[in-house]
């Protein structure tokens, strides 16, 4: 098998070299204006040394070492298909009756291929669907904060999901951007699903052109490109709440605020002006008093909130900025700003997040579904944040509080990993690894031998996106891609379609 053969991932749409069914080099999709330089790890990634050749089972596990057992020391039996296949049934069938079908937790973020019917989660989670149920996971790590206080605030998540105001209203109306944690570009080269066009950048130039006025509020300078000219305003970290309420003090004290808009479409701010002006709590949030939390000066914070109240502003804050302790509440306090700045609603005003945070955020385009697997009904219906998996593994039987409501966490027995690696993803490791090790049994479907995979007991091994077909498709992207099989072996050995 030699051609060229049009493939993609979450970095980008491509062509795949392939020369006697190896897989030598890659070309950006033609009609991509500016294609990033990760798809030239392709080659490498598929023919890694590191790949898994076959089904390998933890020696332990064999000898009745389970619950509590340490894992990750790489002593590990390789079997055949037809053993692995059956242990994996054996075992969740015995976990199923003695347990009940919540105690498999269905672990997958998702991430492992552009592929929309090869999408690991919705393969291993429909599949535990059919089998009688299993604790799923909700929300993710990069945004499950706001996404979860949004809909409150809001009344609905397209502000950080999207449709976004897009990069053609912001340059035909907005004169000033303010952006918490700036508008980096090495997240633009990533879209979820595949990107068949980087438009980040040519829409970023398009803008800046124009002339609109971008400030980065950020400790790191190089979170804008230097041809934004941004202004920099060098901030302490997880410090942006007291900027904003400061930013609000100083429209308040001016006079400033868009008090029509406050009456009419907001609810709270009887409470949050005098939150803001010190009358509850002897300590008005002045810019002075918000300089020495920040180390941003009073004069800058000043400056920032005369101009945004002068000059249609659009607020924007990356999805990071939630990921911290008490992080949805910058979020929630650039909400009141802009509600205070009486732009949501007016074009190219307001306030919306994930701008620099996935190439496609903003990205002018028609919409249209993407293509995905059909889902299938978790008849267990028991499902926890992804963050807090660590919580689930360590506290069966207590309550975990989520979203008002009390969730009783299950006995977990077997944990079944397929796409992505929480050992990369979560936080807290080695506290993830003491929760991971109670499982009695762990699956892990994987092409490499990961982190996740030498964490396992039975290790199933997985095709890269390259050794199958697919469809490459995202709402993020105008372009619907054909994902052909360009390679069938790797280092000289037959690979397995799995999950």
């Amino acid at each position: 098998m030699s051609g060229i053969k049009p493939h993609a991932a979450h970095w980008g749409s491509f062509d795949a070299v392939v020369e006697q069914g190896r897989v030598v080099g890659v070309r950006p999709f033609h009609r991509d204006p500016h294609p990033g330089p990760l798809i030239d790890a392709i080659p490498d990634v598929v023919h890694a040394k590191s790949r898994i050749d076959r089904p390998h089972v933890r020696a332990g596990w064999l000898r009745g070492e389970r619950r509590g057992a340490e894992r990750g020391d790489r002593d590990f039996v390789p079997v055949s298909w037809d053993r692995a296949i059956r242990l994996v049934a054996e075992e969740t069938q015995r976990v199923r009756a003695e347990f009940g079908h919540p105690s498999i937790m269905g672990g997958s973020y998702g991430w492992s291929s552009a592929g929309r019917f090869h999408h690991a989660k919705s393969q291993l989670q429909r599949f535990l669907g059919l089998g009688g149920g299993y604790t799923n996971q909700v929300t993710n790590y990069s945004y499950g904060a706001g996404m979860t206080l949004m809909p409150h605030i809001l009344g609905t998540n397209e502000v950080i999901q999207g449709p976004v105001t897009d990069w053609r209203s912001i340059l035909r109306h907005t004169k000033l951007m303010i952006c918490l944690g700036g508008l980096p570009l090495k997240n633009a080269l990533v879209t979820a699903g595949g990107a068949g066009a980087h438009e980040y950048v040519p829409w970023l130039k398009q803008v800046a052109a124009a002339g609109v006025r971008f400030v980065n509020i950020s400790p790191f300078r190089g979170d804008t490109p230097d041809f934004l000219d941004a202004q920099w305003v060098p901030i302490r970290p997880n410090t942006d709440t007291a900027l904003i309420l400061a930013m609000i003090h100083t429209l308040v004290d001016a006079g400033l605020e868009d008090r029509g808009f406050l009456a009419t479409h907001c609810t709270g701010w009887d409470r949050l002006r005098p939150y803001v002006l010190g009358e509850t709590d002897g300590t008005p949030k002045t810019a002075a008093w918000a300089a020495a939390i920040t180390e941003v000066p009073a004069e800058t914070i000043r400056a920032l909130a005369l101009e945004a109240a002068r000059l249609p502003t659009m607020l924007t804050a990356t999805w990071s900025i939630q990921r911290a302790e008490h992080g949805e509440q910058p979020w929630w306090a650039l909400v009141a700003l802009a509600a205070a700045l009486g732009g949501i609603g007016k074009p190219g005003e307001g306030v919306m997040f994930g701008y620099g945070s996935l190439n496609g955020m903003g990205t002018p385009r028609r919409e249209l579904p993407s293509v995905s697997l059909p889902a299938t009904r978790n008849p267990g219906g028991l499902s926890i944040p992804v963050a807090r998996v660590t919580e689930l593994l360590e506290r069966p039987g207590e309550i975990l509080q989520y979203n008002g409501r009390d969730i009783v966490l299950p006995d977990i027995r077997i944990i079944w990993w397929a796409g992505g690696n929480p050992f990369h993803h979560h936080q807290d490791l080695n506290r993830l690894r003491r929760g991971w090790n109670r499982a009695e049994t762990i699956i892990v479907q994987e092409p490499w031998w990961t982190a996740a995979a030498r964490h396992a007991d039975i290790v199933l091994p997985a095709t890269t996106t390259l050794e199958r077909n697919d469809i490459a498709s995202s709402s993020r992207d105008r372009f619907l891609r054909a994902m052909h099989q360009p390679s069938r072996r790797w280092a000289g050995r037959a690979t397995t379609t799995t999950c």
